[in-house]
C-alpha cells in the first residue's frame, strides 16, 4: 500500500501536535512555516534582560491538553505575584486598595455577566450542545443562547443597579480579556470561560493570569519539535491551496508547489485571507475570514525602575486596560505585563508611550524599557488571540471544524474548549484534526 503524505501548514502548537499525531500513526508529513521560527503566537524570546512570553503565557492544571504536555516534558510552573496594591478607576476617580478588595468589587457584576453559564454550557467542551436537537434543550433555552451571542459582554450591566465603579472595573477586565473592544465581543465567550472554570471568577483569573512556565512556552513547543522526525521548513509561506476529495496541492510564495494526500492548515483567521483556496471556502467560513475576530489589541512588557508590586485597571478609552507586576529583577527594576484593546494606540517600542500608560496609575514611577509584538499588524497572524464578535459564537468558528475534502483546519481559533487566550485549544485541535485525517486516510 502506498504510504500517505500530509502537509501541515504552520509550526505553532496546533501544527506541531498534529504532526506528532501523524508521526505516531506512521503517516509521512512535513511542516511548512512562514516565519523564521517555530511556536506561532507562542513565542518565548529574550527581551528586557530576561526570557519573556511575547505571545501566550499562562497555563493551569485545569487545562487538560496543555497540562498533559507539561507532564510529558517535565516542565514546572511558577505563580505570578500577589500584588501589594491595586489601582482602579471609578467614574474617572483613581482608587486603590488590595487585590482582594478590587476582586471583591468585581464579584457582583461578574456574577451577572456569567449568568446562565451552567445552563448554556452543561458540557463546556461541547460549546454548541444546547443547540443540538439530540440534546433536547427547550426552545426557550435555545432562544436565550442565541440572544446571548448577539449581546456584548458588558450589556448585562445596563439592566440593574450596578455602580459606575463596577461597570468601569468590568470594562477594564474584559477589554484585556477579549483583547479588543468588549462592546463588540459576544457575551457567550465569557460565559463559556466561566463554565470552563467551574463558574468561578477566581478560577477564571487563575487559569488566564496566574501560572506560567518556568522555562517558558518554548519548554513545550521546543520539546515537541525535538520529538518530530519530519521536516520543518521555515520561511515557507503558503499562497494557495487547491483541494479535492483525495489530494491537495499547496503553492508557496516562491512559486513552487507540491501535492499531498491531505493538508492541515493551522493559520489563524486573521491571516487566512493571504491564502487562495480552490474551491473557495464554504460561505460561513469565508464570511468569518472577511469579518475577522474581535481581536484588535496588544500585549506589552513594561520595565520600571525599582521594585513595585502593583496591579492597575482602567476602562475605555484607556490605552492599557490592565497592568500587573510580573518579575522583580536583580538590577532593581520591575517588569510588568500590560494589555490594551487597540494595537494602533501604542508604539510597543516607545518608552514615552509606555510612560503615559504607567502615569495613569503611578506618575511617580519611571519607565526604562518596553517591548512587545504587534500580532494584529503581523501578516502571518493578523490578530492576537481569538475573541469572537457578536454572532460569531454560533455562526463562525465551527465552520472550520468539518471537512468534505482533503483540506482540514486546526488551531486555537477553532477550538471547542479554550479558544484563544491560552494554548490548550491549539493542542486540542491539533490532536483532534490529525486524528480525523488519519482515520480518513486509513479508510
Amino acid at each position: 500500500m502506498e504510504k500517505k503524505n500530509v502537509i501541515v501548514v504552520g509550526a505553532g502548537f496546533a501544527g506541531l501536535t498534529a504532526a506528532r499525531e501523524l508521526q505516531t500513526a506512521g503517516i509521512d508529513y512535513h511542516i511548512v512555516e512562514a516565519r523564521d521560527r517555530i511556536g506561532g503566537r507562542a513565542w518565548t524570546d529574550d527581551r528586557l534582560g530576561r526570557p519573556l512570553e511575547i505571545g501566550a503565557t499562562w497555563v493551569h492544571w485545569h487545562q487538560p491538553h496543555v497540562w498533559s504536555e507539561i507532564t510529558r516534558y517535565g516542565q514546572d510552573i511558577i505563580a505570578s505575584p500577589v500584588v501589594d496594591t491595586a489601582y482602579w478607576y471609578a467614574g474617572g476617580e483613581l482608587k486603590s486598595g488590595t487585590e482582594a478588595e478590587m476582586d471583591a468589587k468585581l464579584a457582583r457584576p461578574m456574577e451577572k455577566i456569567f449568568e446562565n453559564s451552567r445552563e448554556f454550557f452543561p458540557e463546556p467542551h461541547k460549546p454548541l450542545l444546547v443547540l443540538d436537537e439530540k440534546f433536547g434543550a427547550s426552545q426557550e433555552l435555545k432562544d436565550a443562547f442565541l440572544a446571548a451571542d448577539q449581546a456584548g459582554v458588558l450589556d448585562a450591566l445596563e439592566d440593574g443597579d450596578f455602580t459606575q465603579e463596577e461597570k468601569d472595573l468590568c470594562n477594564a477586565y474584559w477589554s484585556a480579556g477579549y483583547i479588543g473592544y468588549p462592546e463588540q465581543g459576544s457575551s457567550l465567550m465569557a460565559k463559556q470561560w466561566a463554565a470552563l472554570c467551574d463558574h468561578r471568577l477566581s478560577l477564571v483569573d487563575e487559569q488566564t493570569l496566574r501560572y506560567k512556565l518556568v522555562n517558558g512556552m518554548r519548554g513545550i513547543y521546543g520539546n515537541i519539535a525535538k520529538d518530530l522526525t519530519g521536516e520543518i521548513r521555515l520561511n515557507t509561506a503558503v499562497t494557495a491551496i487547491e483541494h479535492g476529495e483525495d489530494s491537495a496541492t499547496v503553492t508557496y510564495a516562491d512559486g513552487t508547489s507540491e501535492t499531498a494526500d491531505a493538508v492541515i492548515v493551522t493559520v489563524p483567521v486573521g491571516a487566512l485571507g493571504n491564502i487562495t483556496f480552490t474551491p473557495g471556502l464554504p460561505e460561513g467560513a469565508q464570511k468569518t475570514v472577511e469579518q475577522k475576530w474581535n481581536s484588535t489589541g496588544f500585549k506589552a512588557w513594561i520595565k520600571i525602575k525599582g521594585h513595585h508590586n502593583i496591579f492597575g485597571y482602567a476602562p475605555q478609552p484607556a490605552v492599557v486596560s490592565v497592568l500587573r507586576s510580573e518579575y522583580f529583577e536583580d538590577d532593581d527594576t520591575t517588569i510588568c505585563v500590560a494589555f490594551g484593546s487597540d494595537h494602533e494606540k501604542i508604539d510597543l517600542e516607545s518608552i514615552e508611550d509606555a510612560q503615559k500608560v504607567v502615569d495613569q496609575w503611578r506618575p511617580d514611577l519611571e519607565v526604562v524599557g518596553v517591548t512587545g509584538h504587534d500580532w494584529v499588524a503581523d501578516e502571518y497572524s493578523g490578530q492576537a488571540w481569538a475573541t469572537l464578535r457578536r454572532g460569531q459564537f454560533t455562526e463562525g468558528w465551527h465552520h472550520f471544524r468539518t471537512s468534505t475534502s482533503s483540506l482540514h483546519f486546526a488551531g486555537a481559533d477553532w477550538a471547542s474548549g479554550w479558544r484563544g487566550v491560552v494554548v490548550d485549544g491549539a493542542i486540542e485541535t491539533g490532536i483532534s484534526t490529525a486524528r480525523e485525517v488519519i482515520n480518513k486516510l486509513r479508510g
